[in-house]
Order: structure tokens, then C-alpha cells, then sequence
């Protein structure tokens, strides 16, 4: 009787990939977690109960045939458990680094619910496509029979990447324009690399522009190309913009500098990792080095934030959220490997104010008084602080001597922070918080950065596009199963459809998208034919 490979959660315990030591992967951008060995992924697989009904297939989006793919890697079958994971997911590799499993498929894994601890299913899916390509097994779309049709696809991130692969796949010519010098989208320019190396993303696109597909890129849509352009040159036309516009926070009082979009932060830190020349970055703007970092927000893009700031050496990180940890949107783990990382997060608090440098006399009396071992280095003086390396980096308070001389009127030097509490859950069932009258305390800060969310930008008054229609949240009203929006032969998806969402609903949507476009363009030319 052939040995039972399968069920073994009660006798496996559950293991994730070695992670890098704390101190040591603070100090880059590499990916933190290391790759399974081939004997402990089919160990690991081998935990999987196979279930009548696998909720983890369920709750992905992307409705990955999981059991199956875990059963062939059990049975040392891998190269056919990569053909399966790849029918249903065209960047496999990448939602096992990025998606959120502990709210998705491990998170309703059923022996999870048992008390058994889940299936690594992200850690085994990363291991199974990265294997893949080691081993030459993955290919680029091959369409068995070219199409005269074209579509023009807005965007070259995960949506419409999706898109391009799955149209090329059919035959159809496809062009992708995107405003960056690099395709990949958010995946490039707004995830750091310690979460998903750019190799991995860049990787992808060649293999789509190997397979034929067309970037157009630094075409930013209404400034540098039409959006009537572009409708006029392709038989179809797909937006994927995803949402770049920054929520503000509800104060009136910001400085001029040392406040900072979290996207513009994350962009920069990217392309320095990229070899990029960034002038934000080099003038000090966008670098954390030595400063008190303060980042207001609670979902994964606040959690990219901290890290990196870490990364930069930063002298102290801190993350303000107006909720509880159990009330947090991001991802648990984001959290736990931030902590280990030196990450200080303020519970129920929100920022109330800014509070800014002291200009005109009282600030020169202020910074006369400033004392340290350092002496008087340059002759202004002010006593220089040598622990304040490469000199002048910082150009606010010290922790420890007070104010740096060159502090200029209207940059941040600290936060009011307001203390909250809990109250009734809202409609949604989330509880509402509130603020505590009277508890407000300062929290001194050199650089704050926004990481409230992001809402979509106004296309239609962008582009000059007459009849495209909108939501009252900004987004395009398109249709939920077709992707169809209110112009003929346009459609669109993923985050500019949905708000600002994950990676894995974009793929999805392009997936999804693909289709409908290429039975579209099919009945057409059917018609045309007869």
C-alpha cells in the first residue's frame, strides 16, 4: 500500500522559512525571509489535510487550486504542481511574497481553525515558482495563432500585466504605456525590496516583451499622450492607472518640509535600491538617516514605510494609529517583523497638530544655549554635535542637545498627538474611535510620513475625456463581471475600479478583463466576417 503522503498536521508541526536575524536585515533591502529546502517544502505541503471543501481556495481571489498543488510538491511532483498553480495565477511567485495570506487563504485554513497552526501555503507557493524559474520551466505566453486586433492597456502594474499576459496568450497585439520608466507599477516603485526583490517583478516583463507585447513607456496619459490617442490606435483599451493620490490628514497647519507622502517616500527609497539618482533623496528630504521618524497610519503601506525608514538609519521609528493592534488593516506579520526590527508603535493616537521650529529671536537664543562635546566646529557659535554623522544631516533637534543651528522656519520638529479610546462599532461592525478630552501630549519628530491610504486621481478632467463616468468615491464606475465602463470599447480594473485594494484582486481583474475584451473583439470580428 503506497505510504500516505498527506494529513500530517497532527505529527508535522508547522514551520515558515528561516527569517533573517533582526539586526542583520535592518541593515539592507534584501527579502527577509530565505527559501525553503525541497525536503522541508514537501514537509511542509505534506501538513495539508485536503479538505472536502478548501477554504483557502475559497478566500483567495484568485481561487488557486491550493490542495492540489500542495499535494503534488508533498509528493516531490513540482514540476507539475508549478503547471498548476500557474492556471490560475499569472505572477505565482509574487503573491507568495506580497499577499496578505494570514487574511486570506491561511488565514481559513482548516486546520488553523482546528488549533493545528495553518499550511505555509505563501512560503510554498514562492518556493515552487522560484524553483521554476531556476529550472527553466516557466515560459512566456505563446499564442498558437497571431490576431490582427490591438489593445492598448493603461498602466504596467500587476492589473495590467495580467492583462497583457493574458491577451498575448490569445494572440492579440498588445501595448502597455505606463507614466514610469520601468514597468511593474506599484510592485517596482511603492513595495520595498526586503518584501519583493525588483528582480523578481522586472523578470516578468521581459518575459512579456520577449513574448511580443509592446511598453510604451513615460507615457504619462493627458500630458505626454492622449487617452483619444491611444482609443484611436487600438481596437480596445484597458485602464489600470491603480489610485496615486495621497489622503491628506485633517490638519491646516503643516510645515513646509519634513512632512511627506508615503508614496513620494517609498518611490524614492525604490529607486535609490534601483541606482537611481533621486534629489529629494540626496538633499535630505526623503532620507530617514538620523532622524526621529513619525508615520501616521495602520495598513501595509505604513508598515513599508517604518521598515524602510529603519533601513535608512533612522534614529528612532515610531507609528501612530488611531486604533488598537487587533484593529489594524495591515498584516499581523508586517507588524511583528517590524517590532523585531525596532519599530515603536503608539496605540489609539492620532496626530492633533504639527508643531513647528520657533522663528526669530527666542529660536537664535534657543540654539545660542546649545552645548556639546563637539565644540564650536565651524565657527557660528553653536556647539557641532559629532554624533550628528555625515555632518549636517539633520537639520532639526537633537534628542539629546537641542536645537541643530541650521533648523529653518517652517520644518517639523514634533507632533501633538492625541490619545484615543474605542467606542461603538459603526456600520461595519469596526469600533469607532474617539478622542480622550485633554489627553494630548508632544512627540518631538523630524520627519512625518503621511500613510493614510490613497484615493484615485480625477481621469476624466486629467485626460479630457468626455463620457467617462465616475463614482463618488473618484473611482470609474465599470461593471463587476465584464469590466465594461461607460465608453464604448473601454474597460477597466483594479484599484481604480476598486479603490486602493491588493495586489492579488488586481490580477485577478486583469485576468478577468482579458477575457471579456478578447470575446468582445472575437464576436466583432465574427460579425465583421459575415
Amino acid at each position: 500500500m503506497a505510504t500516505q503522503k498527506m494529513l500530517r498536521f497532527v505529527t508535522v508541526e508547522r514551520e515558515m522559512p528561516e527569517k533573517r536575524d533582526a539586526p542583520d536585515r535592518a541593515r539592507d533591502f534584501h527579502e527577509i525571509y530565505r527559501e525553503f529546502a525541497d525536503a522541508k517544502a514537501a514537509e511542509q505541503s505534506s501538513r495539508c489535510s485536503q479538505c472536502g471543501v478548501p477554504y483557502c481556495q475559497s478566500h483567495c481571489p484568485l481561487h488557486n487550486n491550493i490542495p492540489d498543488w500542495l499535494r503534488l510538491t508533498a509528493e516531490g511532483r513540482l514540476h507539475e504542481a508549478y503547471l498548476r498553480s500557474q492556471e490560475t495565477n499569472t505572477f505565482p511567485e509574487i503573491c507568495g511574497r506580497i499577499c496578505p495570506q494570514d487574511r486570506l487563504c491561511e488565514g481559513n485554513c482548516v486546520i488553523e481553525q482546528s488549533g493545528h497552526g495553518t499550511v505555509t501555503i505563501g512560503a510554498i507557493e514562492k518556493y515552487i515558482t522560484d524553483t521554476a524559474w531556476d529550472e527553466g520551466w516557466v515560459q512566456g505566453p505563446r499564442p498558437a495563432v497571431e490576431r490582427p486586433e490591438s489593445v492598448g492597456i493603461i498602466g504596467a502594474g500587476p492589473g495590467g500585466l495580467a492583462a497583457a499576459d493574458r491577451l498575448r496568450a490569445m494572440g492579440f497585439q498588445v501595448t502597455v504605456y505606463d507614466r514610469h520608466d520601468r514597468a511593474g507599477g506599484l510592485m517596482i516603485y511603492g513595495i520595498p525590496g526586503f518584501k519583493l526583490e525588483k528582480p523578481v517583478v522586472e523578470r516578468r516583463s521581459k518575459l512579456l516583451a520577449d513574448a511580443g507585447v509592446t511598453f510604451r513607456l513615460n507615457a504619462d496619459v493627458g500630458r505626454s499622450i492622449g487617452f483619444d490617442e491611444i482609443r484611436s490606435q487600438h481596437d480596445a483599451v484597458l485602464i489600470a492607472t491603480g489610485v496615486y493620490k495621497t489622503r491628506d490628514l485633517d490638519m491646516d497647519n503643516a510645515p513646509a518640509q519634513g512632512v511627506v507622502a508615503a508614496l513620494d517616500y517609498l518611490t524614492a527609497s525604490n529607486r535609490i535600491d534601483l541606482g537611481d539618482h533621486v534629489p529629494d533623496f540626496a538633499d535630505g528630504e526623503l532620507n530617514a538617516a538620523g532622524k526621529r521618524v513619525v508615520v501616521v497610519g495602520g495598513g501595509d503601506t505604513a508598515m513599508d514605510c517604518v521598515r524602510t525608514a529603519i533601513r535608512q538609519g533612522a534614529e528612532s521609528v515610531k507609528c501612530l494609529y488611531r486604533r488598537d493592534r487587533a484593529n489594524m488593516p495591515g498584516s499581523q506579520r508586517e507588524v511583528q517583523n517590524a517590532e523585531e526590527e525596532g519599530v515603536e508603535f503608539v496605540w489609539l493616537s492620532a496626530p492633533a497638530a504639527f508643531s513647528g521650529h520657533v522663528a526669530g529671536d527666542a529660536a537664535r537664543r534657543d540654539e545660542s544655549d546649545v552645548a556639546n562635546d563637539g565644540g564650536d566646529v565651524d565657527g557660528d557659535g553653536i556647539g557641532d554635535n559629532p554624533r550628528l554623522a555625515p555632518a549636517r544631516l539633520r537639520t532639526e533637534t537633537d534628542a539629546s542637545t537641542g536645537p541643530v543651528a541650521d533648523a529653518a522656519p517652517g520644518r517639523v520638529t514634533g507632533l501633538q498627538v492625541q490619545r484615543m479610546r474605542l467606542g461603538a462599532p459603526d456600520v461595519s461592525g469596526r469600533q469607532t474611535p474617539e478622542l480622550i478630552e485633554g489627553a494630548v501630549h508632544d512627540e518631538p519628530a523630524d520627519l512625518v510620513i503621511k500613510a493614510l491610504g490613497f484615493e484615485p486621481e480625477e481621469l476624466p478632467r486629467l485626460w479630457g475625456v468626455q463620457g467617462l463616468e465616475v463614482t463618488r468615491w473618484g473611482t470609474i464606475r465599470a461593471d463587476h463581471r465584464t469590466h465594461r465602463t461607460s465608453l464604448e470599447g473601454v474597460y477597466a480594473v483594479g484599484d481604480i475600479v476598486r479603490g486602493a485594494s491588493l495586489v492579488v484582486w488586481a490580477i485577478r481583474d486583469g485576468r478577468e478583463a482579458a477575457d471579456s475584451i478578447a470575446a468582445a473583439l472575437t464576436r466583432s470580428g465574427s460579425i465583421a466576417a459575415e
